[in-house]
């Protein structure tokens, strides 16, 4: 063993040996307890950010740690390959977004493999190469069979420079979140699935999911948005029609002045043929694209149809607006109006000047001016006629039941889920297979003709999709009929809902899964990823599973049993002001030289290349936008890749975001080294003796003790808290012990052989370049991955002698050592005795001495 510790060879030597010894590769064996680990795969970007790497530096930590208990572990990797970011990156570069791709997961791997992440390689897969959607392509047209599958036209948010489709939540100020362009509503044919169909199983199955944050369990319940009320129907007077409307509030029908629909509603489009007001109303309003949190914040607009509906009981006149607030693609489009009791309501009808009402009361009788604020909690009703002195409850139940009676209500369970829209009009997707016939009807791609390929070797023009463009790739026959090929292809969350279960069976070729292999693997025992992926990913991940389970595919319920949301790396920003008042110039923080205060905070910072000084701008995500981005390359090639992964683990608790530090890395590299420094000199030494614990020496007890504490407490942080920060701080706490030992003694060395020992493979998860090498150091002839996680001798747990705090009046006054078994009597007369405690009771009448056994001894004198 070389007496310096050399980053480079000892993390080139340790990745041959798992390389050649196929050490990560795993196949099913019933013999073994399995242990799923996975994080969710990257999108091939080109290089590797410090949110990559300390995502998967967690789950290597948790998959090395299962293995070292004697579990089966697969730990597999892939690559989220399909999305509009190669269609610009290809335009941009002049290139295929396929060579763009496939150049990206070839450098990322490479980074992947140098950090020495323990996966198997054998199981990779690419989201874009055929053999994996060719089986995505097999499943939707089985669901289009069991009629989970529909097409339909929809209002879209159009993007006119991407040319896609954007979700609510990519619409911000009505642009596009990407290209910044005006979003317009357009109607296009889109395929969905069912997703509806499984909302009740969704909601309700997170009641299982124990291991999931509770943060993550509410956002999912939230956009599922389960809601009982009453679907009712108001006739409209003078247009032959009705507005049907879902409120959970029918205690409040008693209140409704306004009804207001969509500006897409087929009312509101009647209304602008006979008004030029509305015409110009609705095309100002019809493209405003608004996420549905947006809505509570958004200016209210508004303007009368001139149509009027009937109150369903009082057969009041109620006039119908059309207001900017409600959505299209929610509900009806059309929704009942109590501004006395909603607050979006009240904002339009005081800007209207249209009628507030009340009809519920406070049930604590206070006095409130419905006019200045609404009421929005439940309590009894006022001016309802027959409902009046009714409390919400009973009034829902009384005014459901008469609506009902009378056929124009009924009672119903309402979602705010929507159907799942899977259609992109991009090019760099897999290809729907679906075929429209000359009569117009739609059939599934013959499963002898999947997969359709996606053509790979093609050119961007920036605004079609390649495949749109081409009229023979669209051309067709189905049983000797013409027949055109669909042109969208699928919403990239499709293929990173199931690719868990592919990397059970990736190289299987008689179907989408191997039944007895994915029933070996699944469900993913710990999921590893951001909590941005909390709603979209992670339910459509768990809809899809259950269609696989519902096609006899798998047999469990779920797709991850334990789910970790790892926070955010940040780190400092700097910037300079703009000569000609223009944006700021944002500097990346390797180009700053920094002076601290002795609390950490910045007191100048001047650029390394001119010495001028930059600004500081405080800490925030790594963004390329803001240039604060580090370079893991970078790191790796400096300090070596264990460096990297100590730092992402000591610096912060897995889900709490993580603050980069330069000292910080800088500390887990001289921390590394002593590691390495302690090794070689106990090892220069020659081969220990045999341990005897029956025959140790107090100094050597007590090492031994803080041995398997540190063993202990780091198994727990690991294994049930998942803390691995205190496992670090506990390892280093065990070495600081054993760098003061000063006993040579054969027994003294075999004791520090063991603590090392310890310390080696308690790291390993976390460190294993380094480990590999230590462990072979100190006289093991098998690799350390191969070796067993340590267990606690309790036996050294025990101790001879207790140190005992002694008080007076709850403040320290002295210690004492006694032995573990002593009496209560004995430690009352120990305190009372010793020469510290004396000094402060001098001249004082004791009132009473409290003994905590084991801990403490409390002298209360006056």
């Amino acid at each position: 063993m070389e007496e310096h510790y050399r980053p480079r060879e000892v993390e080139q030597a340790a990745q041959k040996y798992w390389q050649e010894n196929e050490s990560f590769k795993v196949t099913e064996d019933p013999a073994k307890p399995k242990y799923y680990c996975l994080s969710m795969f990257p999108y091939p970007s080109g290089k590797l950010h410090m949110g990559h790497v300390r995502n998967y530096t967690i789950g290597d930590v948790i998959s090395r740690y299962q293995r070292l208990l004697g579990k089966n572990v697969l730990q597999p990797m892939g690559w989220d390959a399909f999305g509009l970011p190669a269609e610009n990156a290809a335009i941009s570069n002049k290139t295929a977004p396929a060579r763009w791709t496939y150049a990206n997961i070839e450098y990322m791997k490479n980074q992947l493999q140098q950090l020495g992440f323990g996966y198997d390689w054998s199981r990779e897969l690419a989201t874009c190469k055929p053999e994996y959607y060719r089986w995505e392509q097999w499943f939707f047209t089985r669901l289009y069979e069991k009629g989970l599958v529909y097409k339909k036209m929809s209002t879209v948010n159009w993007d006119p420079v991407d040319q896609t489709v954007l979700a609510n939540e990519q619409v911000v100020d009505g642009r596009g979140w990407r290209s910044g362009a005006l979003v317009e509503q357009k109607e296009i044919p889109q395929w969905f699935i069912r997703i509806t169909d499984y909302a009740e199983e969704l909601l309700q199955d997170l009641d299982k999911l124990e291991d999931w944050p509770e943060q993550v369990k509410a956002m999912q319940r939230n956009w599922i948005g389960r809601s009982e009320g009453l679907e009712l129907t108001f006739q409209l007077q003078d247009a032959g029609e009705a507005l049907t409307v879902f409120t959970t509030r029918p205690d409040t029908l008693m209140g409704v002045s306004y009804m207001a629909v969509a500006p897409q509603h087929p009312l509101a489009l009647k209304a602008a043929e006979r008004s030029r007001d509305v015409a110009d109303f609705i095309a100002e309003n019809r493209n405003a694209g608004f996420a549905e949190a947006d809505l509570a914040t958004m200016e209210k607009k508004g303007i009368d149809t001139g149509y009027h509906a009937v109150h369903p009981i009082t057969q009041e006149e109620i006039p119908v607006w059309i207001a900017n607030f409600v959505l299209m693609s929610y509900g009806s489009g059309a929704v009942m109006s109590v501004p006395g009791h909603d607050e979006r309501d009240h904002e339009f009808a005081r800007k209207y000047g249209l009628p507030i009402k009340q009809v519920i009361a406070p049930r604590d009788g206070r006095e409130i001016d419905i006019h200045e604020e609404p009421l929005t909690e439940k309590g009894l009703l006022v001016s309802s006629g027959a409902y009046s002195g009714m409390s919400s409850a009973e009034a829902f139940d009384a005014i459901s039941a008469r609506l009902e009676q009378e056929g124009i209500g009924q009672r119903k369970v309402n979602y705010r889920l929507r159907d799942w829209g899977v259609s992109r009009q991009r090019y760099w997707g897999a290809p729907i297979p679906m075929m429209t016939l000359e009569d117009g009807s739609e059939v599934c791609v013959p499963e002898d003709e999947l997969p359709i390929r996606l053509p790979e070797d093609v050119e961007m023009d920036g605004v079609t999709s390649p495949i749109k463009s081409d009229p023979a790739w669209a051309r067709a026959s189905y049983h000797g009929q013409a027949a055109t090929r669909e042109t969208d292809t699928f919403d990239t969350f499709m293929e990173s809902s199931w690719y868990y279960a592919r990397y059970c069976s990736p190289g299987y070729q008689e179907g989408m899964l191997d039944p007895r292999a994915a029933n070996y693997w699944l469900p993913v025992d710990q999921y590893i990823g951001g909590i941005e992926h909390a709603i979209l990913h992670l339910l459509y991940s768990r809809f899809f599973h259950k269609l696989l389970r519902d096609v006899g595919l798998v047999e469990s319920d779920e797709p991850f049993k334990r789910l970790l949301c790892q926070g955010m790396v940040l780190a400092d920003t700097f910037y300079r002001e703009s000569e000609d008042g223009g944006p700021k110039t944002w500097v990346s923080p390797k180009d700053v030289e920094v002076e601290r205060d002795e609390k950490g905070r910045v007191v100048q910072a001047v650029h390394r290349d001119d010495g001028k000084p930059v600004l500081p701008a405080g800490i925030s995500k790594m963004s390329k936008s803001k240039n604060n981005g580090i370079d893991p390359q970078s790191i790796i090639d400096q300090y070596g890749a264990d460096t990297v992964r100590l730092f992402m683990i000591f610096a912060a608790p897995p889900e709490q975001s993580l603050e980069w530090s330069d000292s910080g890395v800088e500390g887990a590299y001289r921390f590394l080294r002593k590691l390495w420094r302690m090794v070689h000199d106990h090892a220069k030494d020659g081969v220990t003796v045999a341990l005897n614990t029956s025959d140790l020496a107090d100094r050597q007890k007590q090492l031994r003790r803080k041995t398997h504490e540190t063993i202990a407490k780091v198994s727990d942080d690991i294994s049930r808290r998942l803390t691995f920060n205190t496992a670090v701080a506990a390892v280093m706490e065990l070495l600081n012990d054993i760098g003061r030992n000063e006993d040579t003694s054969d027994q003294a060395r075999a004791v520090v052989q063991e603590a090392l020992e310890a310390a080696v493979v308690l790291l390993s998860p976390i460190t294993p370049h380094i480990c590999h090498q230590l462990w072979q150091t100190l006289g093991h002839d098998e690799a350390v991955i191969d070796s067993r996680w340590p267990t606690v001798d309790e036996s050294a747990l025990t101790r001879d002698t207790l140190e005992i705090v002694l008080q007076v009046n709850g403040k320290l006054r002295s210690r004492v050592q006694v032995p573990a078994d002593v009496s209560k009597a004995t430690l009352e007369q120990l305190a009372l005795e010793d020469e510290n405690v004396q000094r402060f009771t001098e001249g004082k009448t004791v009132r009473k001495v409290i003994v905590v056994p084991g801990k403490l001894v409390n002298i209360v004198a006056n």
